[in-house]
This record gives structure tokens, C-alpha cells and sequence, in this order.
């Protein structure tokens, strides 16, 4: 019967989290684990300056051959729509490779994307088990080594919106297009709310 009334709490704890921003439809409610990591210009950026803000997270890798060159694309056009909205919402894509990814390695490659540095940080300076388990267990988005023989991790492509207190509330699709106008709007709802 306890484990019952336990269990009963811990969603109704959950359903309360989500329930303050339940007009854009929260799929997650997760805590971001604390982290301090390395910025492409070689500064740290951790979970704490993150704080009071808005932000959207995603996993790539600068050698990846497949999915991490459309979701970067899709970042740099939602950068662009979120200047054009004038929403302040700072944007961090993690490296899931920081052996082969350095901080002059990424910023070469987001150099490509006619990257705005004021609210997109491209984060490494850690060891694969660091980012694995902060992939997993704060945004429920995997990640494995590369097969052997090859150098391609595998990871999630979601987008992930982080409320200014740590957590992350909902995911979309990092390889659609269509998904960055629903991130915006979501957004938008939020400040039209006074949620923002």
C-alpha cells in the first residue's frame, strides 16, 4: 500500500512540473544534471550560467557522415528565427565525440553555419562517459560508442527546450525542418503567457 501511495505522489509530482507549461503540450519533466564544460572559444560554460534562461540542447558530433549536418543546419535556422521573434533563448549543442572534438575542431565546424556565438555554445572538454550519461539520464536521449571499426557515435536527434530552472520539458524532431517554427511557437506561447 506505501509503494502504491508513493508511486501515486511521484506522478502527481510530475504532472505538476509539466503542469505549469502545459499549453505547449510538455512531454518530459527531467532535471538537468549540474555540468561545467568547455565552450568553442575555450571558456567554460556550466549549468549554472545557464540559469534564468531559456535553452535548447542538442547531441552532435563534428565528424559525424549523417544525421548531425541537418540538425546543425535546422540550429543556425532556428538562431534565425529566434533573433527575428526577438526571443532571448540561448542554444548548446553538446559534442558526443570530445576526444576527436576540441574547442578549435568545433568552432571550424560552426563556422559553416554562419554561427552567432552570443547564444549558441558548442560545448567538449569532457571524457565519452561524462556525455553519455548526461545525454541519458538529464535529456533520455542515447548514445553508444561507435561500432567497431568505425568512428560514427550514435546518438539521439531530438532538440530539447530547458526551462530556466534546469529543466527539460520537451523534445522535437532535430532532423525536421517544420519542428524549428514549432519550437518558435512554443516560445512564443510562453512569453505571450508571461511564462517567458
Amino acid at each position: 500500500m506505501k509503494a502504491k501511495r508513493c508511486l501515486i505522489l511521484v506522478l502527481l509530482a510530475l504532472l505538476a512540473g509539466c503542469g505549469a507549461y502545459r499549453e505547449i503540450d510538455p512531454n518530459y519533466s527531467e532535471d538537468i544534471a549540474d555540468f561545467s564544460f568547455m565552450t568553442q572559444d575555450e571558456e567554460e560554460l556550466s549549468l549554472a550560467d545557464l540559469e534564468g534562461k531559456w535553452w535548447v540542447a542538442n547531441f552532435i558530433f563534428t565528424n559525424c557522415e549523417d544525421v548531425c549536418l541537418p540538425m546543425t543546419y535546422h540550429m543556425s535556422m532556428l538562431q534565425d528565427q529566434l533573433k527575428e521573434n526577438d526571443l532571448d533563448v540561448h542554444l548548446v549543442s553538446f559534442s558526443v565525440d570530445p576526444d576527436y572534438d576540441s574547442p578549435e575542431v568545433m568552432k571550424e565546424f560552426a563556422a559553416d553555419y554562419d554561427v552567432d556565438y552570443t547564444n549558441w555554445s558548442f560545448l567538449t572538454g569532457y571524457d565519452f562517459e561524462t556525455i553519455r550519461e548526461l545525454s541519458i539520464k538529464s535529456f533520455r536521449s542515447p548514445v553508444q560508442e561507435p561500432k567497431r571499426g568505425s568512428d560514427q557515435v550514435l546518438h539521439g536527434t531530438a532538440f530539447m527546450l530547458v526551462t530556466p530552472d534546469g529543466k527539460m520539458i520537451k523534445s522535437y524532431n532535430g532532423l525536421s525542418a517544420a519542428e524549428m517554427d514549432v519550437i518558435v511557437e512554443d516560445l512564443n506561447t510562453l512569453r505571450e503567457l508571461d511564462k517567458f
